[in-house]
């Protein structure tokens, strides 16, 4: 009977062995094309990185004929910047073709492009001049130091896109050196199998004892780890307790804390605004009463202290919403936030009756969050939007849901501002434009970053100047 089962046992390891070493050969072949994949990636890379250089190559000669048709007047050395002119469309062309599976790497190449417009533009705009003879407006538009600044932000783009693709070329490295490896051994493994299961035929008993030994000491291990773990769940137990005690305390120090900061904003609201309050009552009087007795300077410096007493009060009131909004209780609901979007772009409108302004919200779209929060971080939004887009003939506003991004947007065709100060944007009393152009607190994004917070949401921007700005937002 043991011959018997003998004799059928080794037919069905050879079988098994067969099995084996067919998974083997194609986990070999699986190894291998992923290693040529891996390659193909690595080398279309570097065609990325070598994409960006030329660009840059092709901006640097624009400059370099430029600079020397302006010193010298000769058209021969504009050359290069004439080859630039021609070559630039055809390399963000193939830079854009070659990173479409790339969505940061295809919005740099569109900043790139709005740079390089800008720059080519300047670069024109010297060229009619130096032509034209006019010496002195070449000179104050080199000096000006614009041209050095759109250079700086297309030479931080391109690092930018160069270290992005650095990055993905050092992990594209490792994976095709991984698979590399990962061939070699499937080669060596198929080598070797063979006299591995030539020996494992002859050891199988003593394998099967092994196993045997082995469960055993497994299971030994097993009681000793669920003994670990009975006291491990004690332990976690204890420590529960003691995080509700600590959880409570701090709790409690938290309403204390509150409530020191309703004073706080009781005192700030009441003491600072009965002087305010005086000081810009008594110059009121001041001003009808002795207007007859006081110059055109008087006035003037009576209307810069009654002005100055007025942005106080807007700070106050700032300050004091940005207060109520971390103390505000949340309370979350299913709404429509469009319609919230609309009443508050009608109120904007009314506010701004001769500001051409065109709303465009998307309609139907419902959020989950606290309404009252949100009107007042979608008032700061929409606000902003209509303020920094005041200039141009016409404000175009838009309001939506953003599905790639799954995020909301607010998006402008206003002043837009430097992403090298992004990480400063929704800080207080951080603003990126001068209050002769734009009147502002610097209160408003750090109330609405406040509330996206509160939300256990995230906001961010994107921008060009003189191109818009786009923000966006989700609510957790």
């Amino acid at each position: 009977m043991k011959s018997s089962s003998s004799r059928y046992l080794v037919p069905a390891l050879l079988f098994v062995a067969t099995v084996v070493v067919v998974i083997n050969a194609a986990f070999a072949f699986h190894a291998v094309n992923r290693l040529l994949a891996s390659e193909d990636l690595v080398e279309h890379t570097w065609k990325v990185i070598n994409q960006v250089e030329r660009v840059m190559g092709s901006a640097k000669d624009a400059e370099t004929g430029n600079r020397g048709f302006l010193i010298t007047g000769d058209e021969a050395y504009l050359q290069p910047y004439n080859d630039a002119l021609r070559d630039l469309p055809i390399e963000l062309a193939a830079f854009r073709k070659l990173t479409a599976d790339n969505p940061s790497q295809q919005r740099r190449i569109g900043e790139m492009q709005a740079v390089l417009d800008q720059r080519l533009k300047l670069l024109k705009d010297g060229n009619d001049l130096r032509r034209s003879g006019n010496a002195d407006a070449v000179h104050v538009m080199v000096v000006s130091g614009t041209g050095k600044l759109q250079m700086d932000h297309l030479r931080a783009l391109a690092d930018a896109a160069e270290a992005e693709e650095r990055r993905l070329l050092a992990d594209r490295t490792e994976d095709a050196q991984s698979n590399g490896s990962r061939s070699r051994y499937a080669v060596v493994i198929a080598s070797g199998l063979d006299f591995m299961l030539i020996v494992f035929m002859f050891r199988y008993l003593a394998k099967e004892r092994g196993l045997r030994i082995a469960g055993e000491i497994t299971a030994h291990r097993l009681a000793a780890s669920r003994a670990e773990l009975v006291e491990r769940n004690a332990e976690i137990s204890a420590l529960n307790e003691s995080l509700e005690q600590r959880v409570q305390l701090r709790t409690a120090e938290l309403e204390a804390t509150n409530r020191e900061l309703e004073a706080f904003s009781y005192s700030v609201s009441h003491d600072l605004r009965a002087p305010l309050r005086t000081i810009d009552g008594f110059s009121l009087a001041l001003e009808e009463d002795y207007a007859e007795a006081i110059d055109d300077a008087g006035r003037d410096y009576i209307l810069r202290v009654r002005t100055g007493v007025q942005r106080m009060g807007g700070l106050i009131d700032a300050l004091l919403q940005l207060s109520r909004i971390s103390r505000a209780d949340i309370t979350r609901e299913t709404f429509d936030i469009s319609a919230l979007a609309t009443s508050v772009a009608s109120a904007l409108r009314e506010e701004n009756p001769g500001q051409d302004i065109t709303f465009t919200i998307e309609p139907g779209l419902t959020a989950d969050g606290d309404p009252k929060l949100i009107q007042v971080a979608l008032e700061n939004l929409l606000g902003n939007a209509v303020k920094f887009s005041s200039k141009k003939p016409s404000s175009i506003i838009d309001f939506g849901w953003d599905t790639e991004k799954n995020a909301w947007f607010v998006r402008d065709n206003g002043a837009g501002f430097d992403m090298f100060y992004a990480n400063k944007l929704f800080n207080a009393f951080n603003r990126l434009h001068g209050d002769k152009d734009f009147k502002g607190s610097g209160i408003g994004l750090a109330t609405v970053s406040r509330v996206v917070r509160r939300h256990h949401g995230k906001i961010w921007a994107d921008s060009v100047i003189d191109h818009g700005t786009t923000f966006w937002f989700t609510l957790g």
